[in-house]
């Protein structure tokens, strides 16, 4: 493996790492919630009364802040090396995991261990471990 040093642009990265923990921080501060996705678009799936408009709103920004963002600067390609079967299954074996681990790596990596949840530590390190093996093993052993 090789970084690219002609188009390593650090700052760009920086600044949305900022940007994800004020939002997060914010979210947790003034509203009393988790900025986890899954939480907030399960929450949809069986809304609570008053409970739809900010999830909404969340969800759409998610959406918009990309097309923002193009208004200024270009987006970069988009590429997925894979077919629909393999991103149906990955998506479903993430939304499983996702359950299985009461939150997603937004909720637990952004949000919970920034609140020092050992509970978080724990499924980030699974959602870490099991990436890495994942990597692994269609890289080096499959092919």
């Amino acid at each position: 493996m090789s970084i690219d040093w002609a188009h390593f642009a650090p700052w760009p990265a920086l600044a949305g790492g900022l940007l994800i923990g004020l939002a997060a921080t914010l979210f947790l501060f003034l509203n009393g919630r988790i900025a986890g996705i899954s939480g907030i678009l399960g929450g949809l799936l069986a809304p609570a009364r008053g409970d739809i408009g900010w999830r909404l709103a969340f969800l759409g920004g998610l959406v918009a802040a990309p097309m923002v963002y193009g208004l200024w600067f270009a987006l970069p390609a988009a590429q997925v090396d894979a077919g629909t079967p393999t991103l149906l299954a990955a998506g479903l074996l993430v939304g499983l995991g996702t359950r299985y681990g009461s939150g997603c790596t937004s909720g637990h990596g952004v949000c919970g261990l920034s609140r020092l949840s050992p509970r978080s530590l724990a499924a980030t390190l699974a959602f870490m471990l099991a990436g890495f093996a994942i990597v692994f093993v269609m890289r080096h052993l499959v092919q």
